[in-house]
């Protein structure tokens, strides 16, 4: 589905990405681990479509994902109407003036009818379990919270990828079960889910592989849940990043 050959990216000289290649199954969750700085955002925002590779190759099902195609609007929008991206601070994430309207924004751009918007609000309001908040102010809700509000406001779209930037990062235990368990049923749903994370712990029963940074900005390696489960030395590794 998602495709990534050899891959480099900087910002103003500093190495982000170094000879990164990578492909993403349809309907995996793919986990991304490193260290602080190894370059793990840069890979799920160049994903994303935030910018494009520097050298290097992305490719999402047949689009060739460069400079060229990112210019162009019209084009652009063949990835983003695909690929939902839930950022590291939800404060990023949320501008407007109420849930529900944060809800509503992304479904309202792709030019859904007002009666489609409604109903993906009403639904992913029942799903995250956050009708009490569906009129308050998103900049006054706790940080688990925020969460909840920021993946909803992807929910609604309904991309066929979830990409999330360390989503479990300063959320109590409480929230970052019920962020696994959402996780889980998107998962369970057939929706590709690729994350970066530092809590393997917290991922261990829904991630079907684990892409590894190192400190060098490249993928050191590639393993399945059951190639780490079985290896107590590389458990013991993930479980302290």
């Amino acid at each position: 589905m998602l495709t990534v050959n050899n891959a480099f990216y900087d910002y103003e000289g500093q190495l982000a990405l170094n000879d990164v290649s990578l492909e993403v199954k349809t309907g995996e969750t793919l986990v991304i681990m490193g260290p602080n700085g190894s370059g793990k955002s840069t890979l799920l925002k160049i994903l994303t479509g935030f910018f494009p590779l520097k050298d290097g190759s992305y490719h999402f099902k047949d689009l060739d994902i460069n400079k060229a195609f990112l210019d162009d609007p019209k084009q652009a929008a063949k990835l983003y109407k695909q690929i939902g991206f839930v950022f590291q601070d939800s404060d990023v994430q949320l501008f407007n003036m109420s849930v529900r309207e944060e809800l509503a924004f992304g479904p309202q751009q792709l030019g859904l009818p007002p009666t489609e918007v409604e109903q993906r609000v009403a639904d992913c309001l029942k799903l995250l379990a956050i009708e009490r908040l569906a009129e308050r102010v998103p900049y006054h809700l706790s940080g688990g919270e925020k969460k909840l509000v920021a993946i909803g406001s992807v929910l609604t779209m309904n991309p066929e990828v979830f990409v999330l930037d360390e989503p479990f990062n300063g959320l109590s235990p409480y929230y970052r079960t019920l962020i696994v368990e959402l996780l889980a049923k998107l998962h369970q749903s057939g929706k590709t889910i690729i994350l970066s994370s530092h809590h393997f712990g917290q991922i261990k029963d829904i991630c079907d592989r684990v892409a590894l940074f190192s400190e060098q900005h490249q993928i050191q390696k590639i393993m399945t849940k059951a190639e780490i489960l079985n290896d107590p030395a590389e458990l013991a590794h993930l479980s302290v990043l």
